[in-house]
């Protein structure tokens, strides 16, 4: 379970992003300590006589992953101590312990058919495990008409590549009224853009190689949930698989979280200004950004997200049109992650597997100067235009 910060109290709720952003998961001071000790290194612990405390193994626990997952769940539910968090190696081996731990032989999961790339993937796993798998559509809650005597409904909002959303209250009532469990993937939004578990979800799972950590520069993902034995469940899962972050990813994971709200509110506000550029040019068609007033799903969005994230998706004429945009940008990297301080982008369809055309462009505003990023986007945009 989760603690307040050094000097917390449970009054911690009424607090900030900001404030708690920088003090999330800190032990209490110690003279002559740093606030955040650094990263423990350790395959094993001092173990005499019982086994008693906390640390015994390293692929068990460790206090580093301890002080991280403690953060996590400051951000995830603020001033809640009934928060249990488990941190992995990677996103994917997040969503897998969660999948894979909670289903049975002869269970059903819906999943999205329009998330994240590698969700076949565990899908074909799913099955070869005789788990029966529904998808339907991120969008118009969907995935309500499939939803009928299924162990967990899987949610991905916004949809990643397609930003669709989903209404996260509506799908959870749904579920747990048929005795459905729900888990939300809340990687392009972050805890403080969302707060599935204050929605009501059972899971709240994220890659934190995206914006959570936000620098492009290590691989982590976490589980976030408050019943008690769903979470042990999870943890079993990593210990029996061995996904456990090192020590040094975890440490750094931690150390970024401190500005993750100052990082967040320019790449938000430079999401909108390259979407509010884009809106205005003929050649680009099917423009997505939750936060713009026109866009489908914006006043679901609203709802339930107190920010709409650093990702922008549209579609450019065709492949070569969108091969010149992205060969004429110089401020944004091609790239296939998001929510990195750097704005990066890439031509989707690249990779196969998304059903998109082939000019749709996927692309993460970063925090560059927003009047800068603009300016690259469309210098870029006319270059294409002009078959440069």
């Amino acid at each position: 379970m989760t603690g307040h910060p050094a000097g917390e109290t449970a009054s911690a709720a009424s607090y900030g992003d900001g404030t708690r952003a920088v003090r999330a998961g800190l032990p209490e001071p110690v003279k002559n300590e740093p606030p955040l000790p650094g990263p423990v290194f350790a395959a094993h612990f001092h173990l005499p006589g019982e086994v008693t405390g906390p640390y015994t193994y390293g692929r068990d626990t460790n206090p580093t992953w301890t002080l991280l997952e403690r953060a996590i769940g400051e951000l995830e539910a603020p001033g809640r101590e009934d928060v249990d968090t488990i941190v992995f190696a990677s996103g994917m081996a997040a969503v897998s312990a969660v999948l894979l731990s909670q289903a049975r032989a002869g269970d059903t999961v819906v999943l999205p058919d329009d998330g994240y790339q590698a969700l076949p993937l565990v899908r074909e796993q799913l099955e070869a495990y005789g788990v029966h798998v529904r998808t339907a559509p991120t969008g118009g809650d969907a995935q309500l008409t499939v939803l009928e005597g299924a162990r967990l409904l899987w949610i991905e909002t916004p949809s990643n590549p397609g930003l669709d959303v989903c209404d996260v209250r509506r799908l959870v009532a749904a579920a747990h009224t048929a005795g459905t469990l729900v888990a939300v993937d809340n990687t392009l939004a972050t805890p403080l853009g969302q707060r599935p578990l204050e929605l009501g979800a059972d899971f709240s799972v994220a890659s934190g190689t995206k914006g959570l950590t936000g620098h492009g520069d290590l691989l982590l993902g976490y589980v976030a949930c408050r019943d008690p034995e769903l979470a042990a469940g999870v943890r079993r899962w990593r210990k029996i698989v061995g996904a456990v972050p090192g020590p040094m990813e975890a440490w750094l994971a931690h150390r970024s979280l401190a500005t993750i709200q100052l990082r967040a509110e320019r790449q938000w506000a430079n999401a909108r200004s390259v979407a509010e550029a884009l809106a205005g040019r003929t050649e680009v068609t099917g423009l997505r950004y939750p936060g713009l007033t026109s866009d489908p799903s914006h006043q679901t969005a609203a709802r339930q997200m107190s920010g709409f994230g650093s990702v922008v998706s549209f579609t450019l004429p065709d492949r070569a049109h969108a091969e010149r945009f992205m060969s004429a940008l110089r401020l944004v990297e091609d790239a296939t992650s998001f929510g990195g301080v750097r704005s990066t982008a890439e031509r989707r369809g690249r990779w196969g597997g998304d059903a998109v055309p082939e000019g749709f462009i996927r692309f993460s505003a970063g925090a560059e100067d927003p009047r800068d990023l603009v300016s690259d986007v469309i210098r870029a945009l006319n270059q294409a235009d002009s078959g440069a």
